[in-house]
């Protein structure tokens, strides 16, 4: 009894590991792109708890960035994102029912795995850095806070310490919490169906884009961490089921009001780095949401957690993500494949980075076996 109390404690502490990712983006397309809150929140709430009940293992769910990325610096109509989560939901069921994702995945090499792990960690160290800059004393107090915990007292739940002392210290600071403009809105109109216009603008700004960061990092990479992590527990967690489950979720949710979500290999280091063991941290996190969509001010609630402490946390689940077993254990001519498939990732995106690697790597290849010839 004792040890199910604790695993449940843990699971409940890595459920909020990945909200570093969630909220900023999440809330972030409420309150700056005027989607509607509950569509959105209830979305993300089935998914999560779906996934848990499906995998059994803490699979995280995660707001497309691209897509997320677009609607907060562009402007992109309701309709044009409806589109791009049935085309993005068509096209992942398509890879994952016919089981083309699993040969592409097993195509590409664990060096440049390896590369897109490091770069995709360097982009969200990144991004974490840009929270915590927002109130850097308390980002630094609530980094030093999870550190501790993690390394000294590695059984408490370090991100729900975390975060309740980033709410206290930010709370006497006035460090700013994200800003929403749509805090109270209870909207659960359906939007209108797209017109043509609308498919493409969606193909151009929103699929082609967000599709090269879903398939490295989505899929084949989540899979992958996975594997890592839990090794013959993650049989469910192939890149085809993956890809099916997301590709469902996208069909069915966005044309409902819900943002594009996915999975991810830095939420899966998220959830891990902070305690999470099973299917239960999802599902908790799912209730979670359902309860926030619902209940009168939960948005709020959300909303007063310090932007710098959010930093704090996804800073802590990159740094488990870059800094992975494979990269301690690869070959030294290994290497410049993955600084390659790195710096490329970080400098264009994960789909660049992939091509990047695999070039980088069939010189490498070739290079050693005209050594061993000569």
């Amino acid at each position: 009894m004792r040890s199910l109390q604790k695993g449940l404690v843990k699971d409940a502490s890595g459920a909020l590991g990945d909200l570093g990712t969630l909220i900023p983006l999440g809330l972030g397309a409420i309150g700056l792109a005027g989607l509607a809150p509950i569509p959105v929140l209830v979305g993300f709430a089935v998914f999560y708890i779906a996934t848990g009940l499906y995998y059994r293992l803490p699979i995280p769910v995660q707001p497309m960035k691209a897509v997320a990325a677009v609607l907060l610096t562009t402007q992109v109509s309701s309709q044009s994102l409806i589109a791009s989560g049935v085309l993005i939901g068509g096209i992942l069921l398509l890879l994952g029912f016919t089981g083309w994702i699993n040969g592409a995945a097993r195509l590409i090499p664990k060096s440049v795995l390896s590369g897109l792990q490091l770069g995709l960690g360097l982009m969200l160290a990144n991004m974490s850095l840009g929270l915590m800059a927002t109130s850097l004393p308390l980002g630094v107090v609530t980094l030093v806070i999870l550190g501790i915990i993690l390394k000294v007292l590695p059984n408490w739940p370090a991100a729900v310490i975390g975060l309740g002392s980033s709410i206290a210290i930010g709370t006497i600071m006035g460090a700013p919490g994200l800003t929403l403009l749509l805090v109270d809105s209870t909207t659960l109109s359906l939007p209108e169906l797209p017109s043509m216009d609308d498919w493409q603008q969606s193909i151009s700004m929103l699929v082609l884009p967000q599709l090269a960061l879903t398939i490295t990092n989505a899929i084949v990479l989540t899979a992958l961490v996975v594997g890592e992590y839990f090794g013959e527990q993650s049989h469910r967690v192939s890149p085809a089921r993956l890809s099916v489950t997301s590709g469902l979720a996208n069909l069915v949710m966005v044309p409902l009001g819900a943002l594009p979500m996915c999975h991810g290999a830095g939420g899966v280091a998220a959830h891990y780095r902070f305690g999470a063991r099973t299917g239960m941290a999802p599902v908790l996190l799912g209730t979670a949401l359902l309860l926030v969509a619902f209940i009168p001010g939960g948005l709020s609630m959300i909303a007063a957690i310090p932007i710098a402490g959010l930093g704090a946390l996804l800073f802590v689940a990159a740094v488990e993500l870059a800094l992975s077993r494979r990269l301690w254990t690869a070959k030294s001519s290994c290497w410049p494949v993955i600084a390659i498939t790195a710096l490329v990732t970080v400098w264009a995106d994960p789909f660049f980075g992939l091509l990047a690697g695999v070039a980088s790597e069939t010189v490498r290849a070739a290079w050693l076996r005209r050594r061993e010839v000569v």
